[in-house]
């Protein structure tokens, strides 16, 4: 990602090296240093040691994708080296939770161009040949699906981990639930004096201790209706 060596990939192809061995287009191998990773969004950095001069791949916009779009994955699956596949940008926003994955909470996109192991941490192109995403995974038991970690998600995953050693996360410290119909009866029925008027939000079912929801005076059986003037509907 830079003329000094900097290298994107994925946490699980670098996880518990120190150092790897870097092949270049022209053939050429370098030892890279595993500078750091972060495995729950499964981004790595590794730095060429005395690179310089080289060839950087140029990065795009993954906020500017469109469904439909037309991207190319390239890799060397199955240690086929310097394969390329196609396809289109099937789904955006892809949450992590729909994928079983929900303590990672990330977004990725999602592809039918074909990626295998060996794809894993290679770049997701644009037909404009910028770097829009990192190939991740594909799903198990499915054909045509895959799944890239957005560019703009990788990068500020780079920054945070440059910057503090780490990638730091939001964490409020509670459990939420949806008041469904379901649930609004049963808490109609359990609670006198239950607000007639209330007939959505989502409702705390948990604070955690000395959580930040805990020191903002937030307790369980506290039901949020708006944030900022927009109502909240749904957990």
């Amino acid at each position: 990602i830079d003329a000094d060596g900097t290298i994107l990939t994925n946490a699980h192809v670098v996880e518990g090296s120190s150092e790897v061995l870097v092949t270049l287009h022209d053939g050429q191998q370098l030892v890279g240093r595993v500078e750091n990773y972060d495995s729950l969004s499964d981004v790595a950095i590794v730095k060429i040691k005395g690179g310089k001069s080289l060839q950087a791949a140029k990065l795009g916009k993954s906020s500017d994708l469109r469904v439909g779009e037309w991207i190319i994955a390239y890799g060397s699956p199955g240690e086929l080296k310097d394969t390329v596949t196609v396809g289109i940008v099937s789904a955006l926003l892809r949450q992590s939770s729909e994928l079983g994955l929900g303590a990672r909470r990330m977004s990725y996109i999602q592809t039918d161009a074909a990626i295998n192991q060996g794809n894993s941490g290679g770049p997701l192109i644009n037909l404009d040949g910028e770097v829009v995403g990192i190939s991740t995974m594909k799903a198990a038991y499915l054909d045509g699906i895959s799944f890239a970690i957005p560019i703009d998600l990788a990068m500020d995953m780079v920054r945070q981990m440059r910057k503090y050693g780490y990638v730091r996360r939001p964490h409020l410290g509670m459990k939420i639930a949806t008041i469904s119909p379901m649930v609004l009866a049963e808490l109609r029925s359990s609670i006198p004096g239950f607000p007639p008027e209330l007939k959505s939000g989502v409702i705390i079912t948990d604070v955690s201790p000395n959580s930040p929801a805990s020191k903002a005076g937030l307790q369980g059986g506290d039901v949020i209706q708006e944030i900022n003037g927009s109502a909240i509907v749904e957990a």
